[in-house]
């Protein structure tokens, strides 16, 4: 079974960061219990399916990014997944984007806990005022087509998006590209060998 001493590894995390993700992942395993917040046959191999998946973006933004503080906007965020495990290690700020209420109080409690730069938002993507951001990020949320429709309003000259996807990607980028022009940067999964992580940029209205 894949650990959190597999990922310190995988990505040379820190122990302080390491022990932020551990606290994490104790709150997702005693929340679950109750509130359901991910599926629950993903939970024995949450280090894989969900820490994993998601910490695989921090060596790839701190090589786009470098080491600056980064904001971000995570849509359709769940149970944090992958922007609140960015912010636990310490890339920027995440405004993370749920509708459904218990999901934003653990995220809440989370944040509390792993002293995550975080900004939870109880809204629909559609419902919230623009602001600045430099990514977006989701995650098993919709298809690349609507990710688009929702971050229109929040892409600037130099926004990009890191989504995390799976099977289905190829077709979900051809319809996309029926409407937007775009630079496309596809990075294999360490989680999954049918994932994808896509870097979109220069996003443009047809």
């Amino acid at each position: 079974m894949y650990t959190s001493d597999d990922l310190a590894r995988a990505l040379d995390v820190s122990r302080e960061t390491l022990d932020k993700l551990e606290i994490y992942a104790g709150l997702l395993a005693k929340w679950q219990k109750a509130k359901n917040l991910v599926a629950n046959s993903t939970l024995d191999a949450m280090w894989q399916r969900h820490f994993l998946d998601s910490a695989q973006l921090v060596p790839l933004l701190r090589e786009a990014y470098g080491s600056r503080q980064i904001a971000m906007l995570d849509i359709g965020s769940g149970a944090g997944f992958p922007g609140l495990v960015l912010a636990a290690m310490g890339v920027g700020h995440a405004h993370m984007v749920e509708a459904n209420g218990r999901k934003c109080v653990f995220m809440n409690q989370v944040s509390r806990e792993t002293s995550a730069t975080a900004t939870i938002h109880n809204a629909r993507i559609e419902a919230l005022e623009p602001f600045p951001v430099d990514i977006v990020t989701s995650r098993a949320c919709a298809r690349v087509l609507q990710l688009i429709g929702w971050a229109a309003p929040f892409l600037g000259e130099s926004t990009e998006m890191w989504l995390l996807k799976g099977e289905g990607v190829d077709e979900e980028l051809t319809e996309a590209q029926a409407c937007w022009k775009m630079a496309v940067t596809k990075h294999k999964s360490l989680s999954d060998p049918a994932g994808v992580i896509l870097r979109l940029s220069k996003l443009e209205r047809l």
